[in-house]
């Protein structure tokens, strides 16, 4: 049962342009279908998370990744009596704006933008939804409802200074997203449902890869005392099984106490509307002090293990010279540029050309942007997208 302070549809502050219902959906279900039928969704599937999409077909993906996020944050809106539909929405959409090759294209992208308001990824997401999208008739974008956009905007928590990009600062105009306040309890589920999801599955994708191993975990108390529970049930477990299971009762683990702490702070601070969320002055949705305290100890031993390993090292470098020098190219050459993306330009503006290029740049797959490449630097005419 839906609780007083969930985020509910019939209550939504609408859409920019009006349109008439739909006898068979809520509104919030209505922008989960629009965002799955994007094409920027669709070209999920071949953007890296962690392992460069041609390295295996059974590492996650970005796509994999966000219904991963999406599952875990209906089973947690649910549990909590707030809103799936808005939650899942928030999550499904979170990563749309991610460019190819996971971080160190979004690193590139950044640097490259340097001097024309940096890249990130989150705001990428708002133009994706609101502008860079057009197969609608009657408008540029999705016309998501104001809840699920400030869900996708803010998931992490209200915006400040330089934090504000240009498109968020534009779309604020039109509809003021209430920057310095939290978003609803559905969006922060969904963010940390993205923690939960990519702490898990990084661990389990990095074993398989091996680019670590069990010895490696045994630093990590509370793992090791999970692999030896499943190892104490499951008598002489193949590597594959022990992983896969133990990232269950890893994700459980991290869910209870998710679930836990939010219900002692929905009690501590007396909250009965949806306002009070926003309004707080922190987070509602949080972790345990010692789940938090676990949390931070995996990401720091992914960043040091894992992000940082050889191997993964060398693919970022490779990763970040292919997204530079395409940026290069395309605002030195506006004539490569499919002609579509070329009329949404002034050609006199060098601000204006950058920018395009970097979403065009952030639009392209793995493999569609390691293709352009080879394209253009191997003079290989049959590859070249015209």
């Amino acid at each position: 049962m839906r609780k007083p302070y969930a985020c509910l549809p019939e209550n939504s502050k609408g859409r920019i342009y009006k349109e008439s219902d739909t006898p068979y959906r809520n509104e919030f279900e209505r922008d989960r279908d629009r965002i799955i039928h994007s094409n920027a969704f669709k070209r999920l599937q071949y953007k890296t998370q962690v392992f460069i999409n041609p390295k295996g077909d059974h590492y996650r993906n970005r796509l994999t990744h966000s219904i991963e996020v999406s599952t875990i944050s209906r089973s947690l809106s649910k549990a909590l009596g707030l809103c799936e539909d808005l939650a899942e929405s928030v999550a499904l959409a979170h990563d749309l704006g991610h460019s190819p090759f996971g971080h160190a294209g979004e690193d590139a992208l950044n640097k490259c933008m340097d001097d024309f308001g940096g890249f990130s990824h989150n705001a990428h997401s708002l133009k994706i939804l609101t502008i860079l999208e057009q197969k609608y008739a009657s408008y540029n974008g999705l016309n998501l409802t104001w809840e699920v956009i400030e869900g996708i905007t803010k998931h992490n928590g209200p915006i400040f200074g330089d934090e504000i990009k240009k498109v968020i600062v534009d779309y604020n105009k039109k509809s003021d997203l209430d920057l310095a306040n939290y978003p609803s309890a559905e969006a922060q589920v969904a963010s940390l449902s993205d923690d939960i999801a990519y702490i898990t599955h990084d661990l389990e994708d990095s074993i398989k890869a091996e680019i670590i191993t069990y010895d490696d975990l045994e630093e990590l108390s509370f793992i090791k005392e999970i692999i030896d529970q499943v190892k104490r049930e499951y008598k002489n477990i193949p590597s594959a099984r022990l992983i896969y299971e133990a990232g269950r009762k890893l994700t459980h683990h991290l869910i209870n106490s998710l679930l836990k702490q939010t219900r002692e702070n929905i009690t501590k601070y007396s909250i009965e509307t949806e306002m009070q969320i926003r309004t707080l002055g922190k987070p509602l949705v949080s972790f345990t002090k010692e789940v938090e305290e676990q949390i931070i100890q995996i990401k720091k031993f992914l960043y040091r293990k894992v992000y940082t390993h050889h191997r993964i090292a060398a693919m970022t470098f490779q990763c970040k010279t292919i997204v530079k020098e395409l940026f290069n190219l395309y605002t030195n050459n506006v004539e490569l540029l499919p002609s579509s993306w070329r009329q949404m330009i002034d050609l006199n503006n060098k601000n204006d050309i950058k920018h395009l290029v970097a979403d065009y740049i952030a639009g392209m797959t793995d493999r569609f942007a390691i293709e352009q490449y080879k394209a253009f630097n191997n003079i290989n005419f049959r590859n070249i997208n015209i």
